[in-house]
């Protein structure tokens, strides 16, 4: 089969947030050679999270996987390039972090499954799904987020196209993360 460009979404779950693991993460799939299409900061709502997570309705931890979505902040992003989808997966581990081979982002930060860190799209078409929701939410310019001194310093909209240049890339993350301005 003919690799192929594409899109996933990633996300840095509450417990990447709070651990500081945003910068390592983008750093991992742009060393990777994948190209960050947009990033957003953001407190997700439960709406927003349980149409996101609408396949696991069912599921016995359905509820305190949404709770715990929306206990803090999230870093989503689109990431695209060749086969990203399955590449990302790889690079994630697997969903149980003692399941996962050292070298992968699950393998080297985790060791719970129930906070592993990072969400990544499974197959190319829940990655569209999971991009199209986000997008119309971030397109709508307001963000439902929990008032406090952290979220309200985060500029919290940023969609741009980077140009392989690596310290753009972190200075524009350094810069999003502390200014109060809009770009």
């Amino acid at each position: 089969m003919a690799a192929k460009t594409e899109r996933t979404f990633i996300a840095v779950k509450p417990d990447g947030v709070q651990r500081g693991l945003i910068g390592e993460i983008v750093k991992r799939f742009e060393q990777k050679g994948f190209r960050l299409v947009a990033m957003k900061f953001l407190q997700a709502s439960e709406d927003l999270l349980k149409q996101h997570y609408i396949d696991l309705k069912d599921r016995p931890f359905y509820p305190g996987l949404v709770k715990y979505m929306s206990s803090g902040p999230v870093a989503a992003m689109v990431w695209e390039g060749l086969n990203v989808v399955k590449t990302g997966r790889v690079m994630l581990g697997e969903t149980n972090p003692a399941d996962s081979k050292p070298g992968t982002i699950r393998g080297d930060f985790c060791i719970e499954v129930g906070r592993n860190i990072i969400h990544g799209s499974d197959s190319v078409d829940s990655a569209n799904k999971e991009i199209s929701l986000n997008h119309r939410l971030w397109m709508r310019g307001r963000i439902p987020h929990k008032a406090d001194t952290r979220s309200s310093l985060i500029t919290t909209l940023c969609f741009f196209s980077i140009p392989q240049h690596k310290a753009y890339t972190q200075c524009f993350i350094f810069i999003m993360f502390n200014s109060t301005r809009f770009f």
